[in-house]
């Protein structure tokens, strides 16, 4: 279920960005998705029996999807999946050290990296993805809360807050003991997204 509101959603806030920037409530609907997939992510990693693959399957959907990203959105930047596949990339380095301490300045550095390379998200997608890993219910919901003030200032995103609303329904799933799991066919959840950026660039260019 939660797959299909991320997609849904993301859909919508795309297609408001493109055609209907004037209209704030589809960017609000759209704060809904990057969580979902940040905590798919997270879910991944943790369930994977494959970590290497996963890894560059992620890395595959990046580069299929940066041409259409730059063509629908009409920029010079990475994709969202960057974020994610470099945020996978500190998940696996942070499980190999030795000590967590350790993870501090490869977390900083990841993270200086991303934004430098103007990853959709960045660092603020990073750290999200942590939270993720590291905490559950009221501590989760309150570290996203802080995490995208702190967005806020720095991007005068004040839409962005609405993310939050996505922290709080998995938190509570958590809570229930739902799972997450993919249910109908991958290659939708896969490739969705370059799929639908495809489709959307074309429009705005025909």
């Amino acid at each position: 279920m939660m797959q299909w509101i991320a997609m849904i959603t993301m859909l919508i806030d795309h297609i408001g960005a493109v055609f209907y920037p004037q209209v704030e409530e589809l960017r609000i609907i759209g704060r809904i998705a990057f969580p979902i997939y940040a905590f798919a992510v997270y879910i991944g990693y943790k369930h994977t029996r494959n970590v290497q693959k996963y890894i560059w399957r992620l890395f595959w959907i990046a580069v299929l999807s940066q041409v259409p990203f730059m063509a629908a959105f009409n920029h010079l930047s990475l994709n969202v999946v960057w974020t994610l596949w470099s945020s996978l990339l500190v998940l696996l380095v942070l499980d190999k050290l030795p000590n967590r301490l350790l993870g501090i300045p490869i977390v900083v550095g990841a993270g200086i990296i991303m934004e430098i390379t103007a990853m959709d998200y960045g660092m603020y997608g990073l750290l999200l993805i942590l939270l993720f890993r590291y905490f559950q219910g009221p501590i989760l919901v309150l570290g996203h809360v802080l995490l995208t003030a702190l967005y806020i200032q720095l991007h005068s995103s004040s839409v962005q807050m609405y993310s939050v609303v996505a922290t709080l329904g998995i938190a509570i799933a958590q809570y229930y003991g739902a799972g997450f799991r993919l249910k109908g066919p991958r290659w939708i959840w896969r490739y969705f997204y370059p799929a639908h950026l495809a489709i959307i660039a074309i429009i705005r260019w025909t």
